[in-house]
């Protein structure tokens, strides 16, 4: 539902097979997730935006800037992992959370809980109570996608991105945290990249570190829409 702000019209939208969006059939993609956020966009008839996305969605955002940088007014990549060749050797035995067979007992649940509460804030149960939720819409696989960022050739396709990136770090999330030099790196066509650490914070950054999260991320969007940017032609 779009919200108003002092500055900027917010969007909020679930990536195709998660949430209330649809199931597509099949492997998911970053680019099929991408073309999700585009659609949404021309029902809204927002032609030019600015795009926000944390772990998968980062990546997701990568592949927005990449596939449209005309669209693109800027990109805030929270906790991003540069998928190369390194790292899908990694991922080949799979992420290590949200992998559950569902089981009739209902045991899968305990097991997704368990494989993220090391990651997350000690006694913040309500975070993890919400990705369960999450975990449970009709039609969900949370381990999609991770699978789907293990899939996508991420190095062919982030040095397209023209817009301005703000890149925020969780100080401690273990799995993304150690890519934001590299993915800063790897975005070489962008307009400028800022990266803000933020301290103390772990996987669930956005709902626990949302008030720092929010006055990095109004800033930049201030700051960036002033920026100049050359969209290079594609072949």
């Amino acid at each position: 539902m779009p919200l108003l702000s002092p500055h900027f019209r917010v969007v909020a939208m679930d990536m195709y097979g998660f949430g209330l969006s649809a199931k597509p059939d099949g492997p998911q993609t970053i680019e099929q997730y991408a073309s999700g956020v585009f659609a949404l966009a021309d029902a809204l008839n927002i032609e030019r935006f600015a795009v926000l996305g944390h772990h998968t969605g980062s990546i997701v955002a990568v592949e927005v800037g990449a596939a449209d940088p005309a669209r693109v007014t800027a990109l805030v990549l929270s906790s991003p992992t540069l998928t190369d060749p390194e790292f899908r050797v990694t991922q080949e035995r799979g992420p290590g959370v949200d992998d559950a067979e569902r089981e009739p007992g209902g045991e899968h649940l305990l097991t997704w809980w368990r494989q993220r509460a090391d990651f997350y804030p000690k006694g913040r149960t309500d975070l993890l109570d919400r990705f369960i939720r999450d975990c449970l819409a009709p039609g969900v696989d949370p381990l999609e996608g991770h699978l789907a960022c293990a899939r996508y050739v991420m190095e062919d396709r982030v040095g397209l991105v023209t817009a301005p990136v703000l890149i925020l770090g969780a100080e401690g999330d273990p799995y993304s945290f150690a890519y934001v030099a590299p993915t800063a790196a790897a975005l070489e066509a962008a307009a400028i990249v800022e990266v803000r650490v933020i301290q103390g914070a772990m996987i669930p950054v956005m709902e626990q570190k949302t008030g720092e999260v929010a006055e990095a991320v109004l800033n930049f969007l201030s700051q960036s829409s002033s920026i100049q940017v050359n969209v290079r032609a594609t072949p």
